[in-house]
């Protein structure tokens, strides 16, 4: 049975620091004292905590075993009792600790004003200092959004069809803004409706004044081309608004389309 290797590291100081000789003999000493790692780890071990009467400052070694060096923009840090409760949590900005070498361990001083204690006092035995991950955004559930006048005219069982089409579709990127066609057909008067479903992704409404759109086939011809001027036409954040571009007859470009498959994009 094969075991991780465990890794060593060096002692990283940062380049502006200015210590005597007795303190890199001190950070010497203190990093021999730190535990082994596995390869590819990020790691904060708390050596020290000061105890003063506004804040309070912990020495921690931030450490990793990446064979490259690494930059932190920022560290949201807690520091945990014997019991793993929360003691304390802040954010820090971490562009002055500069780049961490490949396979190193750098002492680092981390100051917490009282205020960020979630208890009275901080014990200055049985405490842990850790990286607080920060909890991934719950999926916003992406919904079906109908105008005023959609929502007078259509029926029950379409309003089911379209909010069913709406969950079954794949999700979004982030930001992502797209179109599904859901109907195609010839007007009495010979041009061609086509009823889109307009998907907007991201965590912000968005608002199209003028939409250029282009029809095409199931052999990818292309059908009809347009532009259609829209009028306070709204799409809320995470949402799906269905709407009807009716392409007059002039504007079509093939008579005879194949429309078992066809797509909507806008031209390039």
């Amino acid at each position: 049975m094969s075991e991780n290797k465990h890794i060593e590291t060096t002692l990283s100081i940062h380049p502006e620091w200015d210590l005597s000789q007795q303190e890199i003999y001190v950070y010497q000493f203190q990093h021999q004292q730190l535990p082994p790692m596995e390869k590819n780890q990020l790691q904060i071990v708390g050596n020290k905590l000061e105890d003063y009467e506004d804040f309070f400052v912990v020495t921690a070694y931030v450490r990793s075993t990446l064979d490259k060096e690494i930059t932190f923009e920022v560290l949201n840090l807690v520091i945990l009792d014997e019991d793993q409760n929360t003691l304390a949590r802040k954010r820090f900005d971490m562009e002055i600790f500069g780049n961490l070498p490949p396979f190193s361990s750098r002492p680092w001083k981390f100051l917490f004003h009282k205020e960020d204690n979630e208890h009275k006092s901080i014990p200055t035995e049985g405490w842990t200092i850790a990286f607080e991950l920060e909890k991934r955004k719950e999926e916003t559930k992406h919904e079906l959004m109908l105008d005023a006048s959609w929502e007078k005219s259509v029926t029950d069982e379409q309003k089911q069809y379209l909010r069913e089409l709406v969950e079954k579709l794949p999700p979004l990127k982030e930001n992502e803004v797209n179109f599904i066609g859901i109907q195609a057909k010839f007007t009495d008067q010979g041009g061609l409706a086509t009823t889109l479903l307009i998907r907007n992704g991201s965590a912000e409404a968005i608002r199209l004044e003028e939409l250029p759109l282009q029809i095409m086939d199931a052999q990818k011809n292309v059908v009809a081309s347009g532009s259609f001027k829209l009028n306070d036409f709204i799409i809320n954040a995470n949402t799906s608004k269905p709407w009807t571009f009716i392409f007059p007859q002039n504007l079509l470009e093939n008579k005879n389309p194949d429309l078992s498959k066809w797509t909507a994009q806008v031209p390039r």
